[in-house]
């Protein structure tokens, strides 16, 4: 690993919706996320990019979704991110379990997790995607949304972890560890736990080996891809000549406008991305208006109005 730069984080996690309003309904008036970017999937732009986050969208709250209304639900399984942890503040396990019981979502599971260093609250969105929200002390490291219809002081304070299940773990740990830098920070059970550049909340992978698990399959309720922090397009070009001399396809780099990447995946399956910090999202909406329009890249401007009258219809905030 000497002379690759040092991976930041988590950056972002994208998933697969089913219908975009109970998406958004559910993201922004139950989590209290702010929705920072409506937007299209550059790669299939009949397809909303729902883009969830802290109040400017900064890299490590990021949870996003290509919503595929109608389609058949997907099949959790190895070779999948199979849950989403963002942190909470410590006292703020109880507000959220009635919180979610008052919208009507069911908590699945409160249980502690590493010798009780954080606590866990299990449940599912509309879609049934695993999420999880972890009372963690490093939670006042970072802030939440101050505007949101969660109060401050239990508001969600980005990402936490993401799990990846494999049916075999030799192959992706050693991956981890030599390739992309991982470090392991302790094991629990089937469960690992690995750091990544500063460690701690939005710096955490958990792997989970289940040698019974059958693959699964991307559709509705699961997650597509995982995103990793680079600082700037050179930390990312430097990672793309490493990778690929390791053998791994690599794609070229990918301009999302609001970030740049690349994708890969690693030995178990998982598809990952690295992404750049910059240029971010308010470069085409000021700060008090994120999330507020149908914002397209240049390049799909042209198709503006064949793509909105293909878009289902989404009422923003």
């Amino acid at each position: 690993m000497e002379g690759i730069p040092e991976i930041g984080g988590l950056h972002h996690v994208t998933a697969i919706a089913g219908d975009p309003q109970g998406n958004l309904r559910f993201y922004r008036e139950v989590l209290g996320l702010r929705l920072v970017k409506r937007t299209v999937n550059f790669d299939d732009p009949g397809t909303y990019h729902l883009y969830y986050g802290d109040a400017l969208g900064r890299p490590g709250t990021l949870l996003t979704f290509f919503p595929w209304p109608g389609a058949r639900p997907g099949q959790v399984g190895a070779g999948q991110v199979v849950a989403i942890a963002f942190t909470i503040p410590e006292a703020a396990i109880g507000y959220w379990q009635e919180r979610l019981h008052s919208h009507g979502v069911a908590v699945e599971r409160i249980a502690p997790r590493f010798q009780e260093e954080e606590v866990v609250l299990g449940f599912r969105d509309p879609d049934g995607l695993a999420l999880e929200l972890v009372a963690h002390p490093r939670a006042k490291e970072r802030a939440g949304w101050p505007d949101g219809p969660v109060p401050p002081d239990y508001a969600i304070r980005g990402l936490h972890a993401v799990t990846l299940l494999e049916a075999v773990a030799e192959l992706t740990l050693r991956f981890l560890i030599e390739e992309m830098g991982f470090r392991v920070e302790r094991e629990e059970g089937n469960r690992i736990r690995l750091q990544v550049g500063p460690g701690g909340p939005g710096a955490w992978m958990d792997l989970r080996i289940d040698p019974r698990a059958s693959r699964g399959r991307v559709a509705v309720g699961t997650v597509h891809h995982v995103a990793w922090r680079v600082r700037n397009e050179a930390e990312q070009g430097a990672w793309r000549l490493h990778l690929q001399a390791r053998g791994l396809y690599v794609t070229p780099v990918m301009d999302r406008k609001y970030f740049r990447s690349i994708y890969f995946r690693e030995p178990g399956g998982v598809l990952f991305e690295m992404a750049t910090d910059p240029p971010g999202f308010t470069m085409d909406e000021p700060p008090e208006h994120l999330g507020t329009g149908l914002m397209l890249p240049d390049w799909l401007e042209p198709q503006r109005g064949e793509i909105e009258r293909a878009l289902p219809p989404l009422e923003a905030p």
